[in-house]
């Protein structure tokens, strides 16, 4: 597979793999690994452990990101930063976030085997809570750290058993000392599985990504009036559920106009009171809509509010729609995308370029740090589910490359 005699052990990585898949593993064969749980601390302390055996100095920020760094010969450069995160989904699968950690693990293992010292530092990163999937707000770590939205709001944010992040960070030991800020970095670079088909369709092995689609996220409550469902005729019915049911048809519909670009999900519904025999009162889901050009996104933005409320007007029920955040689209440095072109052809992958339709942690740290991502195919492009799978070629493929733009970056002649 490689043109190059510098080989990350692809047969160790896959072992940490393995073995970072037991800390929170399923029945089904993915993993629970919810942030700031007592499974999370087991995989944070893990990754610290391994981290200090190579010999590299682990710090902790505010919001819990961690940050292992191996030294330079030149301690006056800007470092070289990658990783991803380690955290998961409810029933999450063992390589969404997880191989982007691991495989730069193994990027310090092989850096240290082959004896070679970088002339700038690295620093490889593992993210708190990029799934958001137990306080809510997806990207959190990386959000707090780019300055998205303050550390005093994410401590605030609170479980659904009224557990706040700050006390979270306290209860596992990892609200660190060192400020939740940038600092100055030369690069970042995340290895991540596509999450998607492109790649394994067409037959690719590594996916240049040049960038991460534009997103708004909303909060949506409807206000109707339970009442009994044996009783209450149509005429006076204000059933909340009816009326989340069409403009969740809406949000579809609004979706699929835009064609294989578009993207519009209702993820979470809770609907109440959640009895067969009574008309729901209360509905509250989520709505988000994605696309590649900010241009789509911002006329979903200004369309979908409007159409909304007309649903729920026509309906007789009140609409509380609550935007969360609209993230645009965040083109990726291309230098950086050149050096992991670079490192595929060096290693004689097959490649081609593509969007992110995901949002990753990049995407932050890309407002403030040159940044490109590198995805490996994931069978059936199936991710946030027990069954994600990928080949260890391909998590050996990937890891080979960000090996490749890592060494080139923190060599270059400045």
């Amino acid at each position: 597979m490689s043109l190059t005699n510098q080989r990350i052990d692809g047969k160790r990585l896959w072992d940490t793999l393995m073995g970072f898949a037991e800390i929170g593993a399923t029945p089904k064969g993915g993993v629970r690994r919810l942030t700031l749980t007592d499974v999370d601390k087991r995989g944070r302390d893990r990754f610290k452990a391994e981290c200090e055996a190579l010999g590299l100095t682990v710090r902790v920020d505010a919001i819990g990101n961690m940050f292992a760094r191996r030294a330079g010969r030149d301690p006056s450069r800007k470092p070289v930063l990658f990783g991803s995160h380690l955290d998961s989904q409810p029933s999450g699968g063992k390589f969404d976030g997880a191989l982007g950690v691991l495989a730069g693990l193994e990027v310090m293992r092989s850096l240290n085997d082959l004896g070679i010292v970088t002339e700038a530092p690295l620093e490889l990163i593992n993210w708190t809570d990029e799934e958001g999937s137990r306080f809510g707000h997806s990207l959190m770590g990386s959000g707090v750290w780019a300055g998205v939205f303050g550390l005093d709001k994410a401590n605030a944010l609170t479980d659904t058993d009224g557990v706040t992040v700050g006390d979270a960070l306290d209860a596992i030991g990892y609200r660190g000392s060192e400020p939740a800020t940038p600092f100055p970095a030369d690069a970042y670079f995340e290895l991540h599985i596509e999450q998607g088909p492109l790649l394994e369709r067409e037959g690719k092995q590594i996916g240049i990504v040049t960038g991460a689609q534009a997103q708004v996220w909303y909060d949506a409550v409807i206000i109707g009036q339970d009442s009994h469902a044996g009783t209450t005729p149509p005429s006076t019915r204000k059933d909340a559920l009816v009326a989340a049911a069409r403009i969740i048809d809406l949000v579809d519909r609004m979706m699929r106009a835009r064609g294989d670009d578009g993207r519009g999900t209702v993820g979470q519904l809770h609907v109440l009171p959640n009895s067969r025999n009574v008309v729901p009162g209360e509905v509250r889901f989520s709505v988000e809509f994605r696309h590649p050009t900010d241009a789509e996104v911002d006329v979903l933005d200004a369309e979908f509010p409007p159409a909304a409320q007309a649903i729920a007007d026509a309906a007789g029920v009140k609409l509380e729609l609550t935007r969360l955040f609209r993230i645009p689209m965040q083109p990726f440095d291309p230098s950086c995308i050149d050096l992991v072109r670079q490192g595929a052809a060096k290693s004689g992958l097959s490649t081609r370029d593509i969007v992110s339709g995901a949002g990753h942690d990049a995407v932050y740290v890309a407002r403030h740090v040159p940044t490109a991502m590198i995805f490996t195919p994931c069978k059936d492009g199936l991710s946030h589910n027990e069954a994600e799978s990928i080949e260890p070629s391909e998590a050996e493929a990937g890891c080979q490359v960000l090996f490749e733009a890592v060494l080139a970056r923190a060599n270059r002649v400045i």
